[in-house]
């Protein structure tokens, strides 16, 4: 199996931090988005829409998006469990993973894209909705600070895949100015806990 992959993109390190926590090594081939690679028509034929990360399987099957990737190798390789054990672990991790991928993640994403026009050549970017989607995303970690007072990962006790979301985008954010500050005194404590583990070199 192979792992189409972007290694200057955030979305593609959650997959890459998330194998390494399980210990499963893969081929990865390396897709250059700046250049368009990824919308060429052998890589629409693997991902219809163009996006990055993909897995490819041996015989050929392909599975894109991130969050769909994890929970395949989740499947085969249950532990260490990233997505939760029992029923209520499956739906905590389940509520902070996307809480933090529609409310951070996404909106870091946004500011980049809409802020900095780097990709102008395949959309239009809108300035002001750029703006209001990095305001949303410092706005949302003021919830983590909150959060983390009281738990030691987002989605509890556990290092979950809502944590690599969380690393993934505020490592990602500084490329639009976002940074964690003073008054993320819980969140920094998490952040230099998570960053430490050697998966987030992935």
């Amino acid at each position: 199996m192979k792992i189409y992959d972007t290694k200057t993109a955030p979305t593609p390190r959650r997959v890459r931090i998330f194998l390494a926590e399980k210990d499963i090594q893969v081929e990865y081939v390396q897709v250059d988005l700046g250049a368009g690679e990824n919308l060429s028509a052998s890589m629409r034929a693997k991902n219809p829409i163009g996006k990055i990360p993909i897995l490819e399987l041996d015989d050929g099957t392909c599975i894109g998006e991130s969050d769909a990737i994890c929970a395949y190798f989740e499947a085969i390789q249950p532990e260490p469990y990233l997505f939760g054990q029992s029923a209520i672990e499956k739906a905590q991790v389940m509520m902070w993973q996307r809480q933090v991928e529609f409310c951070l993640f996404m909106q870091v994403g946004m500011c980049f894209q809409h802020s900095t026009g780097h990709f102008k050549d395949r959309m239009t970017p809108v300035p002001e909705y750029g703006k209001e989607a990095g305001i949303n995303a410092t706005k949302y970690l003021s919830v983590l600070e909150k959060r983390l007072a009281d738990e030691e990962f987002i989605a509890g006790p556990k290092f979950s895949i809502a944590d690599i979301t969380a690393l993934c985008a505020i490592d990602f954010a500084r490329v639009v100015q976002i940074r964690l500050g003073e008054k993320h005194q819980n969140v920094n404590r998490w952040y230099q806990q998570v960053s430490s583990r050697p998966s987030a070199k992935a």
